[in-house]
Order: C-alpha cells, then structure tokens, then sequence
C-alpha cells in the first residue's frame, strides 16, 4: 500500500515534466554519477532544466548518485538558490532594507502583491513571476528599488509597477 502511495505521488510530480526534461534529468545524474562531492552542480543544472526540484527528482537524483534522499533533502533545504517550489519566468523583488523602506518600499510591495495576486515568496499561477522581497540590493542611493531579472529600476513609486511588470511579458 505505502509503495502504491509513493508511486502515485511520483508520476502526479512527473506528469509535469515532459520525457525530454527527464531524460536531461537522467543525462546531468549519469554525467556527474562517479564524481565527488556531485551533488551541488547536479542540483544546479537540474534546477536549470526544470525551474526547481521537487521531492520526487530529489529522490531521482538520491537514488542516481547513490546518496541519502537526507542529503538532497538537506542541501537543497540549506541554500536559498534551489527551490522546492515552482518558480515564475521573471523574478521581481522588492527591497525593503532601511533606505528603501523610508522611501515607500512598503507601497511598492503592496501594490506588487495586489497586481500580482500572490504574496511575497510566490508564485502567480500563470507562472509568469516570481515575487520576493530583499533585504538590500546594494543600490541605496537610488532608493526605493525594484529589481526584475537582474535589472534594477531607480526610486519607483507604486504607479510605475504596472509598467516595470509590462516589460516582463
């Protein structure tokens, strides 16, 4: 019965995924399977491939590089580079360290949140962005910022965002 359950949730999660994805998959696992210390650049490309790592392909890479499904688990759970959630083509964050919070980082968020209709940390279900919120992003002086794909926009007010969004299509 238990492996009925676990065999339902696997192909749930890998109705997803097309074959060629899991072939790529499989492909960066067999590339890396007899190297030490695999692991980080394994999950790195496969976060690439598929945009995170869910559960069942942490067991798909436990069980290929022949480590604890606990040792995927743990790394992917310690880096805030991999994702155990989907993520959205384009990733918006919003700074809220000091400069920026004094200058109206707040409002730009909630009007992020309400256009966006997610919270911080997720994901529209179109999967088109991803929204998160920063502590700094090291451009003080141009506070409060927004930065969408690595592309930093200067001292936004809430009314620009609709059109900082539009730029992401």
């Amino acid at each position: 019965m238990l492996k009925e359950a676990e065999t339902s949730g696997k192909q749930t999660s890998h109705e997803e995924f097309s074959c060629e994805k899991l072939a790529a998959v499989d492909n960066v696992i067999e590339h890396y399977r007899s190297r030490p210390g695999a692991l980080i650049p394994v999950l790195e490309e496969v976060q690439e491939i598929l945009s995170y790592i869910p559960k069942p392909i942490q067991k798909r890479i436990a069980l290929g590089l022949g480590v604890p499904f606990s040792e995927v688990w743990g790394v992917v759970t310690f880096y805030s580079f991999f994702t155990t959630t989907p993520r959205g083509r384009h990733t918006i964050r919003c700074c809220l360290g000091t400069a920026c919070y004094v200058r109206g980082s707040k409002k730009n968020l909630e009007k992020l949140s309400t256009l966006l209709h997610v919270e911080p940390g997720e994901t529209t279900e179109d999967r088109r962005f991803s929204l998160e919120t920063v502590r700094c992003l090291g451009a003080c002086a141009l506070a409060p910022v927004v930065a969408a794909d690595g592309e930093t926009f200067a001292q936004v007010k809430p009314l620009k965002i609709p059109e900082i969004l539009d730029a992401f299509k």
